[in-house]
């Protein structure tokens, strides 16, 4: 009987690995000299995004028909992801400043 429980322990560690709740994730995008850096990333379901402006102007993360985010000079500011997707926005107050998220669920 022992013999068989070992056997199954191992399985049966690897499986409460795989439902185990993936721990949410910061990702940090820097704003300098009017541009998002990293421009795209790929994040999850629960994860923040935090962009911190490192310029002396402030700017926007706004994704059109959908939220904006304000990030002061000098200053950062967060969002927690709620939807996965593809995720285009820019700054609108400099529209050439773009980024893109690729949200998994």
């Amino acid at each position: 009987m022992k013999a068989g429980v070992l056997i199954h322990l191992p399985w049966l560690a690897a499986l409460a690995l795989m439902t185990a709740p993936a721990a949410a994730a910061t990702i940090e995008v820097t704003i300098d000299k009017l541009v998002f850096s990293p421009a795209t990333v790929e994040a999850k379901v629960g994860d923040t995004v935090e962009w911190v402006n490192k310029d002396v102007v402030a700017h926007t993360a706004t994704v059109k028909g959908g939220w904006e985010v304000m990030i002061p000079p000098k200053k950062s500011a967060s969002l927690t992801l709620k939807a996965a997707g593809a995720i285009d926005y820019f700054c609108r107050f400099h529209p050439n400043m773009r980024g893109h998220m690729n949200v998994a669920p």
